[in-house]
């Protein structure tokens, strides 16, 4: 199992709905995001895109020089970038990162931003645009001169000089619900990702994108994206959900939704379909929690409860096939070494301690009359 984080570039606080709590997003706070996240063992971390988000690939590339072992998931946007312009960028930034670079392929859902950023396209014509824009991306970053005349993009003697240092290129993550999408992802994507809809609608997406992959000869892995509230008990974590949507009013919540119905975007229709603005049909499945999508778009379910109980629902997961867990918390920064320290240790980690390693390599706890080390931890009972 690989976990990775999120870097709120679009905003982050103590609650959803509200200036209360609010917390600014600068770059020093993304910085201590990344940071807390690379020293804390997270695999990589995503990096949301959109108009309400700052720029990810300008924040990646300011993040990479502050972290060590982290990977930055960015996305491409077929349709706001040429397939050979974002082939470069990739080449680029995987090479100045020594390999930690990840993508992640964003067709877009929403047709009032699309239009802004002059994408005029229909749903189907848009995966039609992405299915071509991948075919030239992938083939430049493996050396061809790629000459393509289709129905929505031209390119004549495409090329990209300097490769990236993961072969054949970085990895594409890629997210969707709709038919369309899932033939894109069977026919190009690396690892197919899923909102955290409830463990019986992914297993149904993970059996289908299977076949449409074997069908066209691939196998790939796949993600889920959630948010998680993980506490030491489950009353204090369903305290903790109750507290984020806690200043959120149903006006709010209705404007929300509307804005929603508009897109169309199926799996930000099956997200609103699991409470459908109902503050009483926010428990979907056990221990998976859909507050967060009354009032924020894409991923809204979150695992609450203690840490046995979020690592069950984990695991769950991973049997039916997920290999990767993209996790976020409000607010980001606290969250996730709350994380860390709660639900690391419940879990099979791609990254473990190295068994040579010492556990004690700094101050573990506060130390007791500045001379005794604190007792009752794990590290400390392992020790004694």
């Amino acid at each position: 199992m690989e976990v990775f984080w999120f870097i709120p570039t679009h905003g982050d606080g103590h609650f959803l709905g509200t200036s209360e709590g609010a917390r600014a997003v600068n770059y020093a706070y993304t910085k201590q995001i990344a940071q807390a996240a690379d020293e804390l063992g997270f695999g990589g971390v995503l990096l949301p895109t959109g108009r309400s988000c700052e720029d990810a690939w300008v924040v990646a590339s300011t993040l990479v020089p502050a972290t060590e072992k982290l990977k930055f998931l960015v996305a491409v946007r077929p349709g706001l970038m040429s397939p050979t312009l974002a082939a470069r960028m990739a080449a680029t930034l995987d090479r100045f990162s020594n390999g930690r670079l990840l993508i992640n392929v964003v067709t877009g859902g929403d047709r009032a931003e699309l239009e802004g950023d002059g994408v005029f396209l229909d749903h189907s014509d848009r995966y039609g645009l992405t299915g071509e824009f991948l075919e030239v991306w992938k083939r430049v970053l493996q050396g061809e001169e790629v000459d393509l005349e289709g129905d929505h993009l031209s390119v004549k003697g495409g090329r990209v000089l300097y490769p990236p240092i993961q072969a054949p290129y970085p990895p594409l993550y890629f997210g969707g619900s709709s038919d369309a999408a899932m033939e894109i992802a069977a026919d190009h994507i690396d690892v197919y990702l899923t909102w955290g809809e409830p463990p019986e609608q992914v297993a149904e997406k993970i059996a289908k994108m299977r076949r449409l992959a074997e069908a066209s000869g691939r196998t790939i892995k796949f993600g889920i994206r959630l948010h998680v509230i993980v506490r030491r008990t489950e009353s204090e974590a369903w305290q903790a959900a109750d507290k984020l949507i806690s200043h959120i009013d149903d006006e709010t919540i209705a404007r929300a939704q509307s804005s929603f119905a508009k897109m169309d975007s199926e799996g930000q229709r099956r997200m609103a379909q699991l409470h459908g603005g109902d503050r009483n049909k926010l428990v979907v499945s056990p221990n998976l929690w859909a507050g967060v999508g009354l009032v924020r778009g894409g991923a809204g379910t979150a695992l609450v409860g203690d840490p046995d109980q979020v690592a069950a629902r984990m695991l769950e997961y991973q049997e039916m096939g997920i290999d990767t867990f993209i996790l976020s918390g409000y607010p980001h920064l606290e969250e996730a070494y709350r994380v860390a320290e709660l639900l690391f240790p419940k879990l099979p980690l791609h990254k473990k301690v190295q068994a040579d390693q010492p556990l004690f390599i700094s101050p573990f706890g506060e130390m007791i009359a500045n001379q005794i080390i604190p007792k009752g931890g794990r590290e400390w009972n392992e020790r004694h």
